[in-house]
């Protein structure tokens, strides 16, 4: 149920550390890990990084449990394919996503900011899994709930074998 890498951010995420890891493939989440869940705005730092990835030849696509237009039109402008009404963390929405981008679950990372959804998905099909800080705390109801839950987790990632970027 933990992650195995842990960034403040997506776009610290080295891509070249992704490819001598094996990842040819990743899958991420949408809301508060690409963009605010409250926002449609792509920040520059985002938009580069997907660049970056995409230069080191590793295929992206985009996961969500969101049904909203919002999803396609991020989706539109980064030039990625998106997966919507995922159901993160059953299996399916991953499973499609690999179909999509070509990739093997050895060769699949998925990033993400919600442990039970992410990166239990990540884990139940062994793909490596990564979290992120959230992008904004200013989040539904359920939302909030889960998060107080992960945070109780969060404390004992220091004492897992976690890679930090």
């Amino acid at each position: 149920m933990y992650p195995k890498i842990c960034a403040a951010a997506i776009h610290e995420i080295d891509a070249l550390k992704l490819k001598s890891k094996g990842i040819k493939g990743v899958i991420v989440d949408l809301d508060n890990t690409l963009v605010s869940s409250k926002s449609e705005h792509l920040t520059e730092e985002v938009r580069d990084w997907v660049e970056r990835i995409k230069k080191e030849g590793i295929s992206l696509c985009i996961v969500s449990n969101n049904w909203q237009k919002k999803g396609k039109k991020i989706a539109k402008i980064l030039d990625v394919p998106i997966v919507m009404f995922a159901f993160k963390p059953r299996k399916r929405g991953f499973k499609t996503a690999m179909r999509i981008i070509g990739t093997k679950r050895h060769e699949t990372a998925v990033i993400g900011d919600q442990i039970f959804t992410d990166i239990l998905g990540a884990n139940r099909l062994m793909l490596l899994p990564i979290l992120v800080e959230p992008l904004n705390l200013n989040e539904p109801i359920q939302t909030r709930f889960l998060r107080v839950l992960e945070y109780r987790f969060v404390n004992r990632f220091h004492e897992k074998d976690i890679e930090w970027m």
